[in-house]
């Protein structure tokens, strides 16, 4: 058969059912193979950085491996972002870009660029398929690595003569995965971190995005109630034990819960699982490790000793290490820890008893209105994120939707739309967006108006980059500078110009009667919510320790 017809039968054969992309010529061949097929939904997106963060979005929602296209050139540069947002937050994904001729290879031809060489730095793999008998077994390998370990982004370049080309297509079973046993030494070092865990008098686990890839979150729970472990979220681990679980701790770091980043602070102990230490969960380094000793849990062996030396290392498959963890009853009494930590939750507790609107207390209205129904939630970059982190209540793994370690603005939207596609009627999505980032890739409104996707959409409006304002107030003196958007945008006029229903609002009471209006909608609702500049409260010092916060006062 033709190449292109090879890669949708490869695309099948792999359980792919959407891919999101933009047209081009190079591409062509691939999207003629697509029109007839019944089995994939082809995503006809607004902008190529859309599709990756789509495919991002369906990804982290169904647990299978996004799938973007799109043509050579501009169209391929313009992925570079959401394959970088992958990659940073482990997200499998495979982009397939088309190419110019392999005979007009590095003659500068139209719209050819060498996007293997852009983006080897921020994917597992990559290829670039000069002759036709590569293909079946390049998209299948891409497929395999995506998934394989620590998950992450390949990118297959073909060129558009390639997808013409007759290759060989047969039919591939899915392989049986191979279990390894684990050997002597590891057994050794497992033993030492079990002995080290139960001497412990202060006890913090740490839940990273790593519980959420593999799919551990049963493991995960099964472990800490075993010991009555505190939990400390990251902001990739929030959803690994549901928000109302008694050990829960919430979300921890440079802006986390007082309470969390406490006892962490004071800790003996912190066993880290699927987290790889960023610098905004640890603050100061050697601050952070002062008088503490660590256990690291994760897939990826490069992780252990990275950023935190002298750990007790167990890399491998997370849900066989918690199983060898817990072979042994708990020695110590973590009564009096706890009480300390209770002390802590009962002193830092939020007061949402407001005069005026905030995204805090609108937040925890959402919260409490969504409680136990089937909704996620995918947020962009900015103070609105760290809100949502702190104030929402988050009871499932894969039903949390943010970029974490590339910090990218705009990604929520289209996040929002791929994640309502893998949840289809099933759950619904309510988008958290700033005035800045919807800037960004807000056209993305159209698609979801032409599919019709139930997503609910709340805007931030407080005429302001806010988290930018947030840094210059704290380390720049106030000099504000390059933040504010005090030219006035119609938030309400640009969703309805998508054929949106929307409506604004500035007191708690009429965001509480627009929210009720549109959950009780069948297609998309955006809401703009015109809130006073503010700053987020907790927010560490910079070069301290994680309980040393900014006084905003």
């Amino acid at each position: 058969m033709k190449g292109a017809q090879a890669v949708v039968e490869c695309l099948a054969e792999q359980g792919i059912d959407t891919v999101f992309g933009y047209p081009g010529g190079m591409i062509l061949p691939l999207y003629d193979a697509l029109r007839d097929d019944k089995r994939i939904r082809n995503i006809l997106v607004t902008h190529e950085q859309n599709a990756a963060h789509a495919a991002d979005g369906y990804a982290r929602a169904s647990g299978k491996v996004g799938v973007c296209i799109a043509t050579s050139g501009p169209g391929a540069t313009n992925l570079v972002t959401g394959i970088a947002t992958a990659f940073m937050d482990s997200i499998p994904m495979v982009a397939i870009t088309g190419q110019v001729d392999t005979a007009l290879l590095g003659r500068d031809a139209f719209q050819e660029t060498d996007i293997v060489g852009v983006t080897m730095p921020i994917t597992k793999h990559n290829y670039k398929i000069k002759d036709p008998k590569q293909l079946v077994p390049a998209v299948r390998k891409a497929f395999a690595i995506a998934r394989a370990g620590r998950p992450g982004p390949v990118l297959i370049d073909v060129p558009r003569n390639v997808f013409f080309a007759e290759v060989n297509y047969a039919p591939e079973e899915p392989k049986k995965k191979h279990h390894h046993k684990p050997d002597a030494d590891f057994l050794i070092c497992a033993a030492e971190a079990e002995d080290v865990m139960l001497h412990a008098k202060r006890p913090v686990v740490i839940a990273g995005g790593g519980v959420i890839s593999a799919n551990a979150s049963k493991e995960f729970r099964k472990f800490v109630e075993k010991y009555h472990f505190p939990v400390a979220e990251t902001l990739m681990g929030i959803g690994a034990l549901p928000h109302s679980h008694p050990q829960l701790l919430g979300f921890a770091g440079m802006h986390g819960k007082k309470a969390a980043n406490n006892a962490i602070a004071a800790a003996d102990l912190i066993i880290a699982v699927g987290s790889r230490f960023a610098d905004r969960q640890t603050g100061s380094l050697d601050k952070y490790t002062k008088n503490t000793k660590f256990i690291h849990i994760d897939i990826d062996p490069a992780e252990i000793d990275k950023n935190i030396a002298s750990a007790i290392g167990l890399a491998g498959d997370m849900k066989t290490i918690l199983d060898l963890l817990m072979k042994r009853k708990p020695l110590t009494n973590l009564d009096s820890w706890w009480e300390r930590i209770e002390d802590w939750r009962d002193e830092y507790a939020y007061d949402y008893n407001v005069t005026r609107l905030t995204l805090p207390w609108a937040l925890h209205h959402v919260a409490r209105a969504t409680a136990g129904k089937p909704f996620a939630f995918a947020t962009d970059v900015g103070q609105h994120q760290m809100w949502c982190a702190l104030h929402l209540h988050i009871d499932e793994p894969r039903t949390w939707l943010t970029s974490g370690g590339l910090g990218t603005m705009g990604f929520g939207l289209p996040a929002a739309e791929g994640a309502q596609l893998a949840f289809g009627k099933s759950r619904r999505v309510i988008h958290v967006a700033g005035d800045g980032g919807i800037k960004m890739t807000g056209s993305e409104y159209y698609t979801i108006a032409r599919l019709g996707l139930p997503v609910i959409s709340l805007i931030v409006d407080n005429t302001s980059l806010g988290m930018i304002r947030q840094l210059q107030k704290v380390f720049y003196d106030e000099r504000y500078t390059a933040c504010e958007f005090d030219y006035p945008m119609d938030y309400v006029g640009y969703a309805k110009s998508f054929g949106i229903e929307a409506e604004e609002v500035s007191t708690p009471d009429d965001f509480a009667a627009a929210f009720d209006k549109a959950l009780a909608a069948n297609g998309p609702r955006v809401i703009v919510l015109h809130i006073h500049r503010s700053f987020v409260e907790p927010m560490t010092k910079g070069g301290a320790r994680i309980n040393e916060f900014v006084d905003f006062k």
